[in-house]
């Protein structure tokens, strides 16, 4: 077996990979933070307001921050290796030793493996698309992913949340403080919210679930202004004034190269014991959106990848 080259790679640059390096770069942990750039989900976002210590900030400017911060512990215990993709993980043991090598899409010193005592996976996920004419067009312009980040914008205006679950209930009552109405597109006959939250829908006045409908079209000038759905029953194809669109119809994690190399839910989400952030496989920890915890946010996301750290910390110390 190879030399093992380094204690920790770090894949992933969005909030939790870079806390994690961060942390790791303060310890002194001897390191590798592979990315194919920095910032995560929330680099397309124009104006964050929930973003700790910001009162506003765009998803560019934080993908800045992530960078510089990552980038003034670099070093000799730290590297960034940007613009790569990890293909694969796979465990190697050879005696008493034991290390993971990462097959990456580009090269590393002339070789496109490379070999690690831990690993943390923190590679996000991506937000399923709403499928409907010009909803691409309308991203960010009235249409949205996120009611934490986007939703006071929606202030006094009516609104939409496409989706069946406990998120989109959720993002639904979170809205209705502010918003003068919100409608919620179901797809079928049923939706999967726990009971708690549906009761709790049911008894806000301002909401009103609509089933068995599916938006076709949105439409407007520069912004969101109405919407075309159709009725499943009866294929009318209808239209509604509306000023904001937030879709709730699921995550895909960004966890296909690690499949063989831990445990991966139904969902594609890896496992992880949310006290350690800990995966099914010894030496590996994964933390943020690529797992199967319950909310979504920067914020614990970030969190998240420094209780992995100093975890990884502890377990590299022989503390297991």
């Amino acid at each position: 077996m190879q030399e093992i080259q380094f204690d920790l790679v770090i894949i992933g640059a969005g909030p939790a990979g870079t806390s994690a390096a961060v942390y790791a770069g303060r310890k002194k942990i001897k390191t590798l933070l592979i990315t194919g750039d920095f910032g995560g989900q929330s680099v397309v976002s124009e104006n964050i307001q929930n973003w700790i210590g910001d009162t506003t900030v765009s998803g560019g400017e934080l993908a800045k921050r992530f960078e510089t911060h990552v980038n003034a512990y670099a070093g000799e215990d730290l590297e960034v290796l940007k613009n790569t993709q990890v293909k694969n993980i796979v465990k190697k043991v050879e005696g008493v030793e034991e290390c993971f090598e990462i097959e990456i899409s580009g090269k590393y010193q002339d070789k496109n493996i490379i070999s690690t005592k831990t690993v943390l996976i923190a590679t996000g996920s991506i937000r399923r698309k709403l499928e409907a004419i010009n909803a691409d067009t309308f991203e960010h312009k009235g249409l949205t992913y996120c009611a934490s980040c986007d939703g006071l914008f929606f202030a006094g205006r009516d609104v939409v949340v496409v989706g069946a679950g406990n998120a989109a209930f959720e993002s639904a009552l979170q809205l209705a403080a502010y918003c003068s109405s919100v409608k919620i597109f179901v797809r079928s006959d049923s939706v999967r919210a726990d009971e708690v939250t549906q009761d709790a829908v049911a008894k806000n006045s301002k909401i009103q679930i609509i089933k068995n409908v599916e938006i076709v079209e949105v439409f407007g000038e520069k912004s969101v202004s109405g919407i075309k759905y159709k009725n499943a029953n009866s294929e009318d194809i209808l239209e509604m004034t509306i000023a904001g669109i937030f879709v709730e119809i699921g995550q895909i994690p960004n966890t296909a190269f690690a499949k063989e190399a831990c445990k991966i839910d139904s969902f594609g989400r890896v496992e992880i014991d949310p006290w350690t952030q800990k995966t099914s496989e010894a030496g590996l920890w994964a933390a943020g959106d690529c797992t199967n915890i319950k909310y979504h946010q920067n914020n614990i996301a970030a969190g998240d990848g420094v209780k992995a750290l100093e975890d990884i910390y502890q377990y590299l110390q022989g503390v297991r």
